[in-house]
């Protein structure tokens, strides 16, 4: 669903271990957050190109980018030769500069990531349960963290900046759904998850909506053309997603903007749902239960789905309805550029369900309504726990999107 907290919360457990040069206070440091936010945004840049974008004087340009540098946290890259003047050296994010821990807590399973700099996963451990307890997701995410710091070297874990934790938050609401016992589930009430975590490491943990943490990671990880109003959904157990206008995710008055999941549509039959109804994985499985068929392989591995043929069809299809009319009413209140679409699914079911939803939306009456693009999200699968592990590098090396001064 939605975020239905104020996403961001940090222990205050750690937060001097990553005490580095450019964890100046003042300018400087906002500075060299705003030259490491282009350069993850753009790819390699020189110290002429971020000086035209941000207005800062290729001077101060120049000794920031060497303090980054010196920080292990920018790469020299080759000059580039055949200009007047003196050749440019572009600058590109370190790999190594730092890492951050990625916890995804689902309904039906939990992965810990380890993230490097520039956004690729180290390494990765999954659990799958038939319901999330909270002694079993402390459980698991110790043995995840010992597992995982073994992958790196000693001056590598020493990198470590924090850890960031994705989840669906009160729980409790939710047990009849997914097939728990009440009083086990109950347990989250009382339970903080944040603060638990953060005794297995010495490291500072936040914590956010599942849903919302996805669409951060295509934010700060996707691949597609930068867009600056987008819709994205992203199919879990349940679906949810975010809005993100100029640039940023919008949280909204309360945090509970983006709870596309709990978004009313009408579905073929001309019946009036919510979109989590039948767009979700939970959907899919209530099919192939009823077909008397084993739907536990669905959380297995999203990589290969080996199920009835047509159920996933007909899935399919009432998914892409569903998500093409959630698209069309909220493109009549926000003129966004795109909406996208990514989840716990093969690669080629999500590109199923954007063709699908496509279609529908061809035939849906759009009077009034500039056209919206229904793409497929880039980051995959693993949004949710590497989402989780932007919430650590964002709080700790990148600057609000809005904050650019000047585009190329």
């Amino acid at each position: 669903m939605g975020t239905e907290a104020l996403p961001e919360q940090a222990s205050e457990q750690g937060r001097d271990r990553f005490n580095r040069g450019s964890n100046q206070s003042g300018m400087r440091a906002y500075n060299q957050r705003l030259v490491l936010s282009l350069v993850r945004r753009h790819g390699a840049l020189s110290k002429t190109e971020i000086a035209r974008m941000t207005g800062l004087s290729a001077q101060t340009v120049s000794v920031i980018m060497r303090e980054l540098e010196t920080d292990g946290l920018l790469l020299r890259g080759e000059p580039l030769r055949g200009k007047v003047g003196q050749p440019s050296v572009p600058m590109s994010l370190a790999p190594e500069g730092a890492y951050f821990f990625g916890l995804k807590l689902g309904r039906r399973s939990a992965d810990m990531a380890l993230v490097d700099f520039t956004g690729r996963v180290v390494g990765q451990v999954h659990h799958v349960y038939r319901y999330p307890k909270p002694e079993d997701i402390v459980r698991f995410a110790g043995e995840a963290i010992a597992a995982l710091t073994k992958k790196v070297t000693a001056a590598q874990r020493d990198r470590v900046a924090g850890l960031g934790i994705a989840m669906p938050f009160q729980l409790w609401n939710w047990a009849e759904m997914i097939g728990a016992p009440q009083e086990a589930i109950d347990a989250w009430r009382s339970c903080d998850i944040r603060a638990e975590i953060a005794t297995l490491a010495d490291l500072p943990v936040y914590v956010q909506n599942d849903a919302s943490s996805a669409c951060n990671a295509e934010l700060v990880f996707g691949q597609a053309v930068p867009l600056r109003d987008f819709l994205y959904f992203y199919i879990g157990f349940f679906v949810g997603g975010g809005v993100v206008l100029n640039g940023s995710l919008f949280a909204g008055r309360t945090g509970n903007a983006g709870a596309l999941g709990s978004m009313p549509v009408t579905g073929s039959d001309g019946a009036t749902r919510q979109l989590i109804d039948v767009a979700s994985i939970a959907s899919l499985e209530r099919m192939l239960n009823a077909a008397g068929h084993d739907a536990s392989r669905l959380y297995d591995s999203p990589d290969n789905w080996e199920i009835d043929a047509a159920i996933l069809r007909q899935w399919i299809d009432t998914a892409g309805h569903g998500l093409a009319y959630a698209v069309l009413s909220a493109a009549s209140v926000i003129d966004f550029e795109a909406a996208l679409i990514d989840g716990w699914m093969p690669v080629r079911v999500r590109a199923d369900i954007v063709s699908a939803a496509r279609r529908h939306l061809e035939h849906m009456n759009q009077a009034g309504i500039e056209p919206v693009g229904i793409r497929e999200g880039t980051v995959g699968y693993n949004a949710r726990a590497l989402g989780a592990a932007t919430l650590p590098l964002s709080e700790r090396f990148l600057v609000d999107q809005n904050a650019f001064l000047k585009e190329p």
